[in-house]
């Protein structure tokens, strides 16, 4: 099994970035690359289409408002990998009104190699990471 993680510090509170990113059909509020988010089945697992028009089906594993985190797992995706799992959390940082947004996920590859496969999603997870400190500096 592969992982991969990243995380940025954003000068907001962390509730301001939860409300922000929380919503597990929220994706469109703050990644470019995910257009359009549909709900399914009371919410707990979305169909994503992607900029390219491809579809991605995820199912909510765990959700914590308290936490602020959120767990969901790939039923189905364009991505070489299978057994994926990602958590996406918001926490507090010392500093007031700073907050640490981390992504993270774990897979096994198919169909590539543990080093393409870790360099895949790190690169979405940043670049997401990245669209989201633009959203957020542009007033979200």
């Amino acid at each position: 099994m592969a992982s991969t993680s990243t995380y940025i510090d954003v000068p907001h509170t962390p509730e301001h970035v939860w409300r922000l990113i929380g919503g597990f059909g929220s994706l469109p509020d703050w990644l470019p690359y995910i257009p359009g988010s549909t709900l399914g089945e009371g919410g707990r697992v979305r169909t994503l289409t992607n900029a390219g028009g491809e579809v991605i089906v995820e199912r909510l594993i765990a959700f914590d408002e308290e936490a602020r985190s959120c767990t969901y797992a790939i039923l189905k995706a364009p991505f070489p990998v299978t057994g994926y799992l990602s958590t996406l959390t918001v926490r507090d940082l010392p500093d007031a009104g700073t907050a640490r947004v981390e992504w993270s996920g774990t897979f096994t590859p198919a169909g590539a190699t543990e080093e393409e496969a870790v360099a895949l999603f790190h690169g979405i997870y940043a670049e997401g990471l990245a669209a989201l400190e633009r959203t957020l500096r542009e007033g979200a």
